[in-house]
């Protein structure tokens, strides 16, 4: 009672206390997220001069452009294309706005028109393109098919970026034409010649081990020349890998199951609760339901060709007889066996041509198709009616009916086509049928009118039945691997990582310059979970962390952890030590050089005079030294019989003297050199403004946060 009334006396006290201690843990987590934004940081990808881009529409596009990526896309690369190109747009719509650009209509409306004068959608009668024809088509979308008509939006937004860009990037070109001043200061560069001696001191004369290059100049000459050694965080990682492979007891294991599908077997069916006889691969007939019943793949009702068959057992399958069997044998990490169950001779391709018909309900039929498959079998069978009578008519009934707009023009031809290309009543028909053969073959497609026009390559082909077990690791496979990688992720995080990996004899991966956005780690894959933990700000140099990973488990280190700024003077020194170098061999050089003529110079460093004839700035080539624009620039600036101070040059150090100066003769108009400069420089115009309007943004990227 003494306590709850010393309490009551001091509530008013506790009160502020407890109010200081949450305001002192609000802040915190303020300052840690970058001021009070956390909301803000939570919806938005990026801001780009202060406009955002939001987390839902990037994450959409990003959906969208995985999908078109493919399987084989990651989400890294998803995301950088959308990155690359909504950073492109908002930069560019940022330039049109700040200059009044705006897209007349009477240019979207001609790029409609290019974009679909060949489009029968919006043709007239007359197959003309027609404007009607498309406020028609949006009129209709608009009311029946909302989805069209949003993709038609997009399009004519596109158009409409399209005109912008067209009209700014035109502006900034025209802004760059290179004027006949500079079309005849390109002329000289080009052809103005000198003829000249020279000295030619190389650094190497001064060994290397004489010059004496220390990490404060090297630091020195990156902040000196920030621009080029500035990088983004970075981090650096070394992991080792505990794969779920199969063991031995395991391969044995998988060698015994797949050969026990060979012969019949007795199994206890719960359903009868009895014992029964199962027949084998060697006695079943029904093969279609023994291999999906037993094979990790299911069983394909087809004939093979020789090439079609995996090469290493192609050879031996051909040879065998129907009713043979092939196996146990391996292809890569499964285990399988084979029967030969069926032979016939095949074409290899047929070349065939069609009239599609297609119903309303039919695969791909769009909304203007309203017709019954009771109508459309009539008019096919019409159709082929017609053709029977006259076989000529083919093509031209094609163009005239067929549904299938990708051939109709050429009469309906598909071309050749192998196996199994097309859906399988086509196929068949046309696999199994002579040259000329004729009839109407329904498809999820429709009703199509098929003729066989040509059959190349009529050969053996064979049907088999082929069980395929993959090998896999065992519960206790797995099990093992999980406790072994725990037990090294323990050691870890409280012994060497090294030396515990060194000890266990175990392969040690090390990845280093991993960027905040990666996500491809060698030996690893695609794991943007590693590269997250590696950045956290809670993880710190010397952490060690287990990651499960496809094929098993990844304990990784994390080894060095850089802020933006500058490389490492160890990483900067392979490019920066040879300049600093080049630099003081250049000042030693010249310190030891009194003389002034040419010749005396020579002597003085025990080189000889060498001549050079028709130099060019264009071309600015010494013999033995290479390229020297800043030497050839210097020669160019003197008269004959003058020479220059001592160069430090990109291989040595130089004097130069000129013995003749031969300008190439004038031209009464110089527009085609600056014909060359405006092609040289037009085509890069694109890409260079881009890069520009990129370096002067103020760009906040915070997509680390969310991939």
């Amino acid at each position: 009672m003494a306590i709850l009334n010393s309490i009551r006396k001091r509530g008013v006290f506790l009160v502020v206390i407890i109010a200081l201690a949450l305001f002192s843990f609000i802040i915190s987590d303020v300052i840690r997220n970058g001021g009070f934004s956390s909301e803000k940081s939570l919806t938005t990808v990026a801001t780009v001069n202060g406009e955002s881009l939001t987390r839902d529409d990037f994450m959409k596009k990003v959906e969208t452009t995985q999908r078109n990526l493919g399987p084989n896309g990651t989400t890294a690369q998803a995301v950088q294309r959308v990155w690359d190109s909504e950073l492109r747009a908002v930069l560019q719509k940022q330039q049109y706005e700040a200059l009044g650009l705006t897209a007349q209509r009477e240019a979207i409306d001609e790029s409609l028109r290019l974009g679909l004068e060949t489009n029968s959608t919006f043709q007239d009668t007359d197959g003309n393109y027609s404007e009607g024809r498309v406020q028609e088509y949006i009129a209709d979308v608009k009311r029946n098919n909302q989805t069209a008509y949003l993709q038609w939006l997009d399009y004519e937004e596109g158009l409409k970026n399209s005109a912008l860009q067209n009209s700014y990037y035109n502006m900034v070109k025209a802004g760059m034409r290179s004027t006949l001043n500079e079309g005849e200061q390109q002329y000289r560069f080009e052809n103005d010649k000198i003829n000249a001696e020279y000295v030619f001191i190389p650094y190497t004369k001064i060994p290397d081990a004489d010059i004496t290059i220390t990490d404060s100049e090297i630091e020195a000459y990156m902040r000196s020349n920030q621009a080029a050694y500035e990088v983004e965080p970075q981090v650096d990682i070394q992991y080792v890998s505990f794969s779920e492979t199969p063991s031995d007891d395991d391969i044995k294991a998988a060698e015994a199951q797949i050969a026990g599908f060979l012969n019949d077997r007795e199994v206890y069916n719960s359903n009868i609760k009895a014992r029964e006889t199962v027949k084998g691969l060697r006695n079943t007939t029904n093969y279609a339901e023994f291999v999906n019943a037993n094979s990790d793949a299911s069983f394909q009702d087809r004939y093979f060709f020789k090439s079609q068959l995996p090469a290493s057992i192609a050879d031996t399958i051909f040879k065998i007889n129907i009713g043979d069997i092939y196996g146990p044998y391996k292809i890569d990490a499964t285990n399988n066996i084979t029967k030969v169950i069926a032979e016939k001779t095949m074409p290899d391709s047929v070349q065939s041509k069609h009239i599609l018909i297609r119903f309303a309900g039919s695969m791909r039929a769009s909304d203007a198709i309203t017709r019954s498959k009771e109508d459309a079998k009539k008019l096919a069978d019409s159709l082929n009616s017609a053709i029977k009578k006259s076989p000529a008519k083919f093509e031209e009934l094609a163009k005239t009916f067929s549904d299938d707009k990708s051939n109709s023009d050429k009469g309906g031809d598909l071309g050749f086509s192998t196996p199994g290309m097309m859906v399988p009543a086509f196929n068949d028909f046309i696999f199994e049928n002579s040259i000329a053969s004729r009839e109407v073959v329904e498809t999820e497609f429709g009703f199509h009118i098929v003729e066989v026009l040509d059959r190349r390559n009529v050969q053996r082909a064979i049907k088999v039945a082929t069980i395929i077990k993959e090998v896999e690791a065992s519960e206790k496979t797995l099990n093992d691997t999980f406790a072994n990688a725990s037990k090294f992720e323990v050691a870890a995080q409280e012994g060497d990582f090294t030396e515990i990996a060194n000890a266990q004899e175990i392969a040690l991966k090390p990845v280093n310059k991993i960027g905040v956005l990666d996500a491809n780690i060698p030996g690893v894959g695609n794991n943007r979970t590693i590269v997250n933990w590696a950045f956290n700000e809670e993880t710190s140099v010397g952490d060690v962390k287990r990651f499960s990973v496809p094929d098993g488990y990844v304990i990784a280190q994390l080894t060095r952890k850089s802020p933006k700024g500058l490389l490492s003077i160890a990483e900067a020194s392979a490019t920066v030590t040879p300049k600093l170098r080049n630099k003081k061999k250049a000042e030693k050089i010249q310190t030891s050089i009194s003389a002034t003529d040419l010749q005396a110079v020579a002597t003085s460093q025990s080189v000889t005079v060498q001549t050079a004839t028709a130099l060019t700035m264009a071309a600015p080539t010494l013999a033995g030294a290479g390229a020297e624009p800043a030497v050839v620039g210097a020669a160019f600036g003197k008269k004959a019989g003058e020479s220059t101070r001592l160069i430090a040059g990109e291989k040595g150090v130089f004097m130069v003297k000129v013995l003749a100066v031969n300008p190439a003769p004038s031209l009464d108009n110089y527009a085609s050199y600056s014909n060359q400069l405006n092609s040289a420089a037009t085509p890069a115009v694109n890409t260079k403004v881009y890069q520009a309007l990129k370096k002067g943004a103020d760009i906040e990227d915070n997509r680390a946060s969310f991939f």
